[in-house]
């Protein structure tokens, strides 16, 4: 298979909206960081609508240092969690030092620099330091590299970010001097149909505006993306308008754009009939010459875009400037659209369900979903390239479900790659995320731009052949190489991590043998048998058909020596919270040398009958032919 294969290709569009998901990924967590500054800034400077000098004291600490520390902090998170985090912080700290403006911008290069900087070093030295010193060799090379970095940001990059920052806000200036700024909408508008205003907003826009905003005390800036009058006029249109569903949805849509700022909602209006988008275009640049005429602009973010947050973002002598302008906006888009709708195409209620679909294409992210199905909600079923099948450890059930699914995919020549990881490991080219419906809500928060569905069991779940299904008909069919050979490999499966006709004992104590094996066969360290109970304690380790798969949890992985397998046969079964498991194969591995027996563990545990010899033979030598492939035939039952 050719490195083609093995990663995603992306489109110039997707590549973009990656990018732009990077950078206001980094703004949007802290908006309200971003509010509470502003509010500060509205109310109380001098020239606030509450002027108070103790409270005002507030506003400039938090804009040089609290804003860029969290913007920091948030990006390194986004690249290498919470150590990358770490890391992002400490060397914004050291260009904020070494610079007199505040690094808005600046913070959006520390902050991923230094946490892919720690992760590379982090993978240099992965299973090369001596175990014991994992944690001073973590700690100290955490603490020496911040060093390094907030040196050299203090004394070279913070002063060239800042030389940048200042480049970028004479641009702005000389856009506004020259009286081109309305034209800005020819960009923005379109822009934000397809999906990339949160990216021009938060990851562009904002932060060219706060500095602004900090030399002037407010920036139109603010008003580019977020003025909500384009898109309320034409949803005015529509309602005035339009006949069948677009008309009666409209004044609701009004209500969620212009009150709750979603702008999103009036997005499908616009790809009904394309040739609207002149109107938004037409009302942006018209409410942005009234602003740029009146001197008008905001004191920080308003998000979302709605009217309550504008006014809010408001100084106490901008009123009239501000609401100005959206009234322009807003009545000349009214205007164009009224001239563009096109009544005869508009009467069909499948039209707007369309166009709505083809937003969801447009938008290249998915919709959290669950509870065993693929819902019809998912679209972009074309764009799937990479599945990740997670759990809290990635070495055990969910390995397990991976295999079953990659199973499936080769069997109907489907062309999407499946892998198995631990949740705190998904990466951002991961397209789909299936976890239990435990930790969904986790990978969720770990990676919020893919489509996520929550099974309740890993092998026994209706949505892998429904998936594929759905797969099958988006995709063209492509060949896929057949898997390669299964090898026994007697040293992760050695019969001596073979137990047959076991009496049944207590889960836990069934657990703690389990691991005993792994421990005397030299895979794992003694502490790693608590992690399994740990883990079993979190969820259970239960798959069904009677059979369980304990492992350690992922942050115990530096507990195995080897990758290895230990199974345990208990012939009158093992409690797992009223369900009886027969069977218990334990896992402890590193890297993937595991996967050929867990693949093979897949196609075993979801066959009743074979199952039902694994409980009952007293032959070990079988247990093991047939976890490595090479079994022949079944042995009669006992």
């Amino acid at each position: 298979m050719n490195a083609a294969a093995d990663s995603p290709r992306q489109s110039p569009m997707q590549t973009v909206q990656r990018l732009g998901r990077l950078l206001s990924s980094m703004i949007m967590p802290n908006i309200g960081a971003y509010i509470a500054w502003g509010l500060l800034t509205a109310l109380f400077i001098p020239s606030g609508w509450l002027p108070n000098e103790t409270l005002a004291t507030l506003v400039e600490p938090m804009v040089i240092y609290l804003l860029p520390l969290l913007i920091g902090y948030t990006g390194g998170k986004v690249v290498y969690g919470q150590r990358g985090a770490v890391l992002g912080a400490v060397m914004t700290f050291g260009a904020i030092v070494g610079t007199s403006t505040p690094l808005i911008f600046g913070a959006m290069v520390t902050g991923p620099l230094a946490a892919w900087l720690i992760r590379w070093f982090d993978q240099a030295v992965a299973n090369r330091v001596p175990s014991g010193f994992e944690m001073l060799v973590n700690n100290f090379a955490g603490g020496i590299l911040g060093c390094v970095l907030a040196s050299v940001a203090l004394l070279s990059i913070g002063p060239a970010l800042e030389f940048a920052s200042l480049q970028c806000g004479l641009l702005v200036q000389w856009v506004m001097d020259i009286g081109v700024l309305p034209l800005t909408a020819l960009v923005i508008e379109p822009a934000k149909v397809l999906f990339l205003n949160n990216v021009i907003n938060h990851g562009v826009l904002s932060p060219l505006a706060i500095q602004q905003a900090v030399e002037s005390g407010k920036s139109i800036i603010f008003l580019l993306e977020t003025n909500p009058g384009p898109g309320l006029g034409v949803l005015l249109a529509y309602w005035a308008f339009a006949k069948g569903t677009a008309r009666q949805s409209a004044p609701g849509a009004i209500l969620i754009h212009f009150f709750g700022g979603i702008h999103e909602i009036y997005f499908p209006y616009i790809l009904m009939q394309p040739k609207l988008i002149l109107a938004v275009i037409a009302g942006g640049a018209s409410g942005t010459f009234v602003f740029a005429l009146l001197g008008a602009g905001l004191v920080a973010v308003p998000s979302p875009g709605s009217i309550l947050a504008v006014l809010a973002m408001t100084p106490n002598d901008g009123l009239l400037p501000v609401l100005a302008g959206l009234a322009v906006s807003t009545l000349v888009s009214f205007a164009v659209a009224a001239l563009l709708i096109n009544r005869s195409t508009i009467d069909s209620d499948e039209v707007l369900t369309q166009a709505k679909n083809q937003l969801t294409k447009l938008k290249g992210t998915k919709t959290p979903i669950g509870h065993d199905a693929v819902p019809d909600e998912l679209q972009s079923l074309q764009d799937i390239r990479l599945i990740a099948v997670a759990c809290d450890a990635g070495m055990g059930s969910s390995a397990l479900g991976a295999s079953k699914l990659r199973a499936i995919f080769c069997e109907r020549a489907i062309d999407v790659k499946v892998i198995s990881c631990p949740i705190e490991q998904l990466a951002s080219t991961v397209d789909l995320v299936i976890t239990h419906e435990r930790l969904t809500a986790r990978a969720v928060s770990k990676l919020p731009d893919a489509a996520h569905i929550a099974i309740s069991n890993f092998m026994h779940t209706p949505v892998y052949e429904e998936l594929a299904t759905r797969l099958k008909q988006a995709k063209a069919p492509s060949a896929q190489p057949a898997p390669a050979e299964l090898d026994a490999d007697t040293q992760i499966l050695p019969t001596k991590n073979i137990k047959l006709g076991l009496k049944s004992m207590p889960r836990p104590d069934a657990i703690r043998l389990a691991g005993s094996l792994l421990r005397d066969s030299g895979c794992v360290e003694d502490s790693y048998i608590d992690a399994m109970l740990e883990r079993e304690n979190d969820l259970s380790t239960y798959i069904g058909n009677g059979a369980a798969i304990p492992h350690g949890t992922c942050a115990a992985r530096d507990k195995i020596l080897r990758s290895g397998i230990a199974v345990l046969q208990f012939p009158d079964g093992i409690d797992f919270d009223d369900n009886k498991a027969h069977l218990l194969v334990a896992i402890a591995a590193l890297g993937d040398q595991h996967l050929q027996i867990l693949s093979q563990l897949a196609r075993i545990f979801d066959n009743a009958e074979e199952m039902e010899i694994l409980r009952t033979t007293t032959d070990p030598d079988y247990i093991l032919a047939t976890f490595t492939g090479q079994t022949q035939s079944s042995p009669e039952f006992e």
